[in-house]
Parts: structure tokens; C-alpha cells; sequence
């Protein structure tokens, strides 16, 4: 999900204010103890992920709309849910973007999918039960009503979801391409909780009432424009916690140490949007002094990633989920 305001067909592949930190060019060789080892392969796609009530990781594929349950000892994978509408722009972006549970149901969240794009189904948040999806909010007929500033280069109407967050009987969703953080309720009610210039928020955490939010930053995604902010929703004023991650697409908090996930090297005159190179992804962990330092490398387009007992969990553009344990500590939240 790299894009820019102008576009976010973008945020598949991957996808302000504060000043520029020392980051992950400068940062630090991996850590000892974490090599990558592949727990899952074959997946129609991966975007989103999340720990569902179980402990089990849910990761959506995007290309089929299918929802798969893997078990994160094992890798033992069940798809839970096929009723979700699949990709339209097949091989660029879109389709199932990420899950999240209230209780024992689960949501999900679609991107790319509504008749702007070519599609037919509804760009927004369905709950999923017995393979059942119901339409819980109707989140691009919102943003066709509510299109971002004037000065916004703005070319998909429906905007591009993209990660979705479990926040007080509803959700926190980050929008790519209109750049904003929503509040959505589960009565369809939808409202903007930040807009932003051109940084393309991404990848959410939640720790009690402070919000984790990662940026991509603009093409051609330089270190420094790849950011963690943190706000509480009520007050909606965003400090910086950390840069110096190319093209930033998740955040996760642990108990010793927050951890970023940068999607990597953006090819050289590609068009906005496009995913990064192979085998470029980086997992980060912040240091004391506002940047990264380097946990794993070579990942190839990472997309989204879960903490489990100590280890990371890494979801790629091509369906793969890819562990990584006996994490660092680094700068504690």
C-alpha cells in the first residue's frame, strides 16, 4: 500500500507533521535469532491479519474473498469464510483487506470492490457468520458523499480501505487514498477522526486508549516520510513516535517494544501504487532515540503482521505467513 493522494489502487501492495529521525538506513544489522522461517505458503493473496478470541491467526486473500484460520504452531490452515466479494482488479489491489473481532464474531473489511472500480459489491465492513456476509457499513457510499479536501488529486470515489482496528463496539479504519483515520459504528455510521495532507496512513494498533498508526509516506517513499504516530481518538492530536522505515504498512506493540513493518525498496519510476521490491521488507523495531533499528530483513512485501507469544507473525503480498521469534526489546511504549 504505498500511494499517493492521488492513488491508491496502491494500497494493495503494500499499502506530517514531526521531524525527520535517524532511521532504518543507518539502522543497525538484524538481530541475532531472527531468521524467518516459512509457516504458511499458498494463500489466494494476504493483506490484513489479526489474533482472533481462539489465539489462531485470521488473515483474508484478498484475490479469492476467503478468510483462512492458521494455527500459529503449527501452520495448520482452514478457510472460515469464502462469502466475501473477490478481487476485481485482479493482480493490482483490492478485495478482502484485513479482519478484526467484536467477541466471538468477526469483520471484515473490503477495498476496490464498488462499481467505480468495475465492481458490484460494497466497499465497507461486512460481519461474517456461519459464511454468511452481511453489510455492516457502507463505507465508500460515505466517502462518495464526503470526498476529501478540494485540493486532493482524488481517483478512486469510493476511496481504498485499508486496515481496521477493534475500538469501543465499532472499528478504526485507515483509508489510504483519501488519507484519514474513520471511526465506524456498527449502525453504518461513519465519521472522520484525522484527515491528513499526502503521508498514507496504513497499518493500526490499539493499546488501551492510544491509537498506533503507521505511514508510507508519498512516493517514492524515502525513509524519513515512514512514520509511527500515536493519538487518543478524543483528542485526535498526533505525535511522532518513530521514522525511518520504507514504506511503512503495519505497527505492533509488545511488551518491551513497539515493531514496525516496512514493505521496502520502491522500484525506480514505477507508477504510484505499485508494490515494493522483492525481497526489500524489513521488520523494525524503534530505538530510544525515535528511529528503527532492523529485527529482520529480506522479507519480500510484507503487508501486515501479528505478535503471538513472542513471536511476529508476517503476512506477504503473495500469500505467504512467514514467523519470526525471540523478538528485541527496544523502546518501550
Amino acid at each position: 500500500m504505498g500511494t499517493t493522494a492521488r492513488t491508491s489502487c496502491a494500497v494493495t501492495a503494500a499499502l506530517l507533521l514531526a521531524l525527520a529521525t535517524p532511521g532504518a538506513a543507518g539502522a543497525a544489522p538484524p538481530a541475532a535469532g531472527a531468521e524467518p522461517e516459512l509457516l504458511v505458503k499458498g494463500l489466494d493473496g494476504g493483506s490484513g491479519s489479526t489474533v482472533g478470541p481462539d489465539g489462531a491467526l485470521y488473515v483474508p486473500e484478498p484475490v479469492s474473498g476467503e478468510v483462512s484460520r492458521i494455527d500459529p504452531r503449527t501452520g495448520a490452515t482452514t478457510v472460515v469464510a469464502s462469502c466475501l466479494p473477490p478481487q476485481v482488479l485482479v493482480g493490482e489491489a483490492g478485495g478482502a483487506m484485513d479482519v478484526a473481532f467484536l467477541g466471538s464474531t468477526m469483520y471484515a473489511l473490503t477495498s476496490l470492490v464498488s462499481a467505480d472500480v468495475g465492481g458490484s459489491a460494497v466497499t465497507g465492513i461486512f460481519r461474517v457468520e456461519d459464511d454468511t456476509c452481511e453489510v455492516v457499513a457502507d463505507i465508500g457510499a460515505w466517502t462518495l458523499e464526503n470526498p476529501p479536501p478540494p485540493d486532493f488529486d482524488f481517483v478512486v470515489p469510493t476511496g481504498v480501505p485499508y486496515a481496521m482496528e477493534a475500538y469501543r463496539g465499532g472499528f478504526l479504519v485507515t483509508d489510504g487514498h483519501a488519507n484519514r483515520v474513520l471511526q465506524v459504528s456498527l449502525d453504518g455510521r461513519v465519521r472522520t477522526v484525522l484527515q491528513f495532507g499526502n503521508v498514507v496512513p496504513l497499518g493500526l494498533e490499539l493499546v488501551g486508549r492510544t491509537v498506533y498508526l503507521a505511514l508510507a509516506g508519498p512516493v517514492p517513499h524515502l525513509p524519513e516520510d515512514g512514520r509511527v504516530l500515536s493519538f487518543r481518538v478524543r483528542s485526535a492530536d498526533p505525535e511522532l513516535v518513530a521514522s525511518g522505515g520504507r514504506l511503512l504498512v503495519d505497527v505492533e506493540v509488545g511488551r518491551r517494544a513497539l515493531y514496525a513493518l516496512a514493505q521496502g525498496d520502491f522500484p525506480e519510476g514505477a507508477p504510484e501504487g505499485s508494490p515494493a521490491l522483492p525481497d526489500t521488507g524489513q521488520l523494525l523495531v524503534a530505538d530510544r532515540d525515535g528511529g528503527f533499528d532492523v529485527v529482520a530483513d529480506e522479507l519480500d512485501r510484507p503487508t501486515s503482521m501479528e505478535l503471538v507469544d513472542g513471536s511476529a507473525y508476517v503476512v506477504t503480498y503473495d500469500g505467504e505467513v512467514w514467523r519470526i521469534r525471540d523478538l528485541p526489546g527496544g523502546r518501550h511504549r
